[in-house]
């Protein structure tokens, strides 16, 4: 996995410190394909990418907000000084969020992160944060429109499919929009955070659950399994999923996966030999799962 490079500039730390107090040289975290986080002074300052539009992030920072104010897993940002959650520092949305000790959990705490999901849908649900500014990368294709930016994985059967299901299931609430071990941290193993709400969006909740289930797993549908039993067992809001179901909304997500290689091969980004297999299995994941 590539991460961005993109620096805690002077201009940064200078607004940063006029807005929220924080000062200090910074400590570049591990993780981030698009937006770049450091500790610094006890708080994690997030900076995101140039033309991200403010309105965007502070909508997705009130679903972090209203879920912090359930969750004390739910990380949520310090209001900004004008309002809302971001400033923006040379074309760049910046925020500032508490800081967790903690380190990307292994995938076998993945009953837990179920509970955790569960409990973290029961806690959205109901919960109205208005239109999103600009729709999720997510989003697309999801209702069974034909998504232009993943050309090559064109299924008219899966995009009817999908329109079926969204017809079928009415029920939608805010989601965290990309639920794996890397936008949370556990500690002494249990899970103490999540992180990272820049791809929320208002869906269906077996949406979320079906891609949980698949980053918590092992590709195969075993533990996938596991993760969505104890999801269930702990009262979230999704329903059953069947088998079909399950695979259906998988391909879903690995054809959003196949457009953000995509994207990132367009932006400059040069994947070595492990980023192209995993891509290339992906893709053999998609195929094999059609139903």
């Amino acid at each position: 996995m590539i991460y961005v490079d993109t620096p805690l500039t002077p201009a940064i730390r200078e607004a940063v410190a006029v807005a929220w107090g924080v000062t200090g040289e910074g400590e570049r975290l591990h993780g981030g394909e698009e937006s770049a986080a450091y500790r610094l002074d006890g708080h994690v300052i997030r900076v995101g990418p140039i033309g991200r539009p403010p309105a965007e992030s502070d909508w997705c920072h009130t679903i972090a907000r209203h879920a912090a104010g359930k969750l004390p897993e739910a990380l949520a940002p310090l209001p900004a000084p004008e309002g809302g959650t971001v400033i923006v520092v040379d074309g760049r949305p910046i925020s500032c969020w508490p800081h967790v000790e903690g380190s990307w959990p292994d995938d076998d705490l993945y009953e837990q992160a179920a509970r955790l999901l569960a409990r973290l849908h029961e806690a959205l649900a109901g919960f109205d944060p208005g239109p999103r500014p600009v729709p999720a990368f997510q989003e697309s294709g999801l209702y069974g429109d034909r998504p232009a930016d993943a050309a090559e994985l064109d299924d008219p059967d899966l995009d009817r499919w999908l329109a079926a299901f969204h017809a079928r299931h009415r029920l939608r609430h805010p989601l965290h929009g990309d639920y794996y071990t890397g936008n949370t941290l556990a500690r002494d193993g249990t899970i103490v955070a999540v992180l990272d709400w820049d791809e929320s969006f208002v869906g269906a909740p077996e949406v979320e659950l079906a891609a949980a289930a698949l980053e918590w797993g092992d590709d195969e549908l075993g533990p996938s399994r596991d993760f969505v039993a104890a999801y269930h067992a702990a009262g979230g809001t999704a329903e059953e999923l069947d088998e079909e179901v399950l695979a259906q909304l998988i391909r879903h997500k690995l054809r959003r996966e196949y457009a953000y290689f995509q994207k990132a091969v367009r932006r400059g980004v040069r994947h070595d030999a492990d980023g192209l297999e995993y891509h290339r299995a992906r893709v053999e994941l998609f195929h094999r799962l059609r139903p």
